[in-house]
């Protein structure tokens, strides 16, 4: 399995948390250590990499302490590897060998590949199917790239009704994006089908 994705906008660092590397499967691994992690298709898919910095790109950041996926969505398997994520935000996670995809606003997480070679496979062949949504017309909303370290933010996010006034798309750090969804998702998080939502916005 090789990192030869279309439109690479980013190619990782070399890397340098070679320990992290031990938590993957072998084929993640081999090709972390010929292309440490890369943001492809413009920047609306982002592989992480084994590596200490930037913070937004290492696996070991998304893995462990207050920054991790699984300090931000309690119910996430402590032993998952958040290993992708895609240009709103959301997660795609190594669980064993299987691969899940985390709803980033919801927190809802499903099975999208019982592989990591078949996910990249999927990716390769359907890349609107996995995420969900055609990457162009996604990084088109901010310029037609999306820039490294950054995600798109969305407002209001699209598990609202956006109404008449519709939705505004930013560029923003990462990491803020994460943490923001990850709060927004435990707010909801018990609320049933069609509730009233109050957002908000603190500066």
């Amino acid at each position: 399995m090789h990192l030869d994705l279309p439109h690479l906008t980013f190619s990782g660092p070399p890397v340098d948390d070679a320990s992290v590397l031990d938590r993957l499967p072998m084929a993640l691994r081999a090709a972390l250590e010929a292309r440490n992690g890369c943001l492809a298709y413009r920047g609306a898919l982002h592989v992480r990499g084994a590596c200490l910095e930037p913070a937004w790109h290492s696996l070991r950041n998304a893995m462990s302490g207050a920054q991790s996926l699984q300090a931000l969505y309690s119910q996430l398997d402590p032993e998952c590897v958040p290993f992708a994520e895609d240009a709103f935000g959301d997660q795609f996670l190594l669980r064993g060998t299987r691969v899940w995809h985390l709803t980033a606003e919801t927190g809802e997480v499903a099975e999208v590949a019982s592989s990591v070679e078949g996910f990249f496979d999927e990716v390769l062949t359907d890349i609107a199917g996995v995420l969900g949504y055609e990457p162009t017309r996604a990084v088109n909303l901010v310029g037609g790239e999306l820039v490294a370290g950054k995600l798109i933010s969305v407002y209001p996010p699209f598990v609202l009704d956006a109404g008449d006034a519709g939705r505004s798309f930013r560029a923003v750090e990462a990491l803020e994006v994460r943490a923001s969804l990850a709060a927004f998702a435990a707010q909801i998080r018990e609320l049933p089908d069609g509730a009233t939502v109050q957002i908000k916005v603190v500066p």
